[in-house]
């Protein structure tokens, strides 16, 4: 475990970022900024190291483009809620609202965006903590969140999500690690293979991105990957779906086979052999491919492009807080919320 200073937050608070490690030489970097995933370092075909995540070299950057959310611990809810709005047993609860009328990731206030402390930490393992005051982000309750990263022999990356609030709450977390399997500061990601174990997704009504409530088959539209193919085989075909945000945007109703974690996707990169796949036990994974095109500059002065990266942020689903069509992600008072990612890499 090795510990360095990661610069100050604009109020004045240092941030750290720690790095743990297995014996076969992958590497992770996590900052208590956001319990934020700064950097995956994973050997390919050739035996260099490649880091695989997009990030920045410090906390500054991380503040300037905190609408980005990389690498980050995003809750208490991930993805969207229409018109910033909920309603728990009857009392409505008015949220921020950050992307047009609606909550996206909770705001400037979302846990994200804060300082966590460090609960524990192994050679291979850390665990930071946040304490989320009751309507800090305008969600009841006091809640506090732990989220423990553990890198393991099998050379993955094991998430392990714990919460639990003292008020009857939405909580919906997941990782926003934005990957690149040739390295961050690769070309984009287009030629990467991707299989998404979903036969249905949720289609959105616009490009405010809220679903319609609808969960409709993969059959026949560009968002059949079930059998795997090239992300940028079908992303500029013309289709409402990808009008609306300009590329992939939307969340795969996982095929679950079993109540616990499961594989729910996976990615080849042909250029440097690295496969990642992704297990879960949540029942949504929303595929994104970012299509901001002015840049951003990144680790190392990398100016990140539009689809440089891709991103598979296990969750429920959107707007599941309104949504009757869809399982809610409103947790009764006292009640653990616990859930389990795992990011695993191998080599071909």
């Amino acid at each position: 475990m090795e510990k360095r200073f990661f610069g100050k937050t604009k109020e004045g608070r240092e941030a750290s970022v720690y790095s743990i490690s297995n014996a076969n030489g992958m590497e992770v970097c996590a900052s208590d900024y956001g319990a934020t995933v700064v950097s995956i370092f994973i050997k390919d075909k050739d035996k260099n190291r490649r880091d695989v995540v997009l990030g920045y070299d410090d906390v500054t950057y991380y503040q300037k483009y905190a609408t980005s959310y990389f690498g980050a611990t995003v809750g208490r809810n991930c993805n969207r809620i229409s018109n910033a709005c909920v309603t728990i047993d009857g009392t409505e609860y008015r949220l921020e609202a950050n992307d047009h009328e609606n909550s996206l990731h909770s705001g400037k206030n979302g846990i994200a965006l804060k300082i966590w402390e460090v609960a524990s930490q192994e050679d291979n393992r850390i665990t930071f903590r946040y304490v989320s005051p009751d309507l800090s982000e305008g969600f009841p309750g006091n809640m506090t969140v732990e989220v423990t990263y553990e890198v393991t022999e099998d050379n993955s990356l094991a998430i392990s999500y714990h919460a639990v609030s003292d008020k009857k709450t939405v909580i919906n977390l997941t990782n926003h690690c934005y990957f690149n399997l040739n390295g961050h500061d690769g070309a984009g990601v287009l030629d990467h293979v991707l299989q998404i174990h979903a036969s249905h997704y949720t289609p959105v009504a616009s490009a405010k991105a809220i679903p319609t409530g609808e969960i409709a088959d993969v059959e026949g539209t560009p968002f059949d990957f079930r059998t795997g193919k090239r992300i940028g085989q079908d992303i500029e075909a013309e289709h409402e779906q990808l009008s609306f945000g300009g590329g992939y945007d939307h969340n795969f109703a996982v095929d679950k086979q079993e109540k616990g974690v499961e594989e729910v996707a996976r990615v080849y990169s042909p250029e440097s052999g690295i496969r990642l796949e992704v297990l879960s036990d949540r029942i949504g994974l929303q595929l994104f491919t970012p299509n901001f095109g002015n840049g951003q500059e990144g680790k190392n002065g990398i100016v990140y492009r539009g689809r440089g990266a891709f991103c598979l942020e296990t969750q429920f689903f959107p707007n599941a807080a309104n949504e009757p069509n869809f399982v809610s992600p409103v947790i009764d008072a006292g009640v653990p919320f616990e859930s389990r990612t795992i990011y695993r890499f191998s080599v071909e």
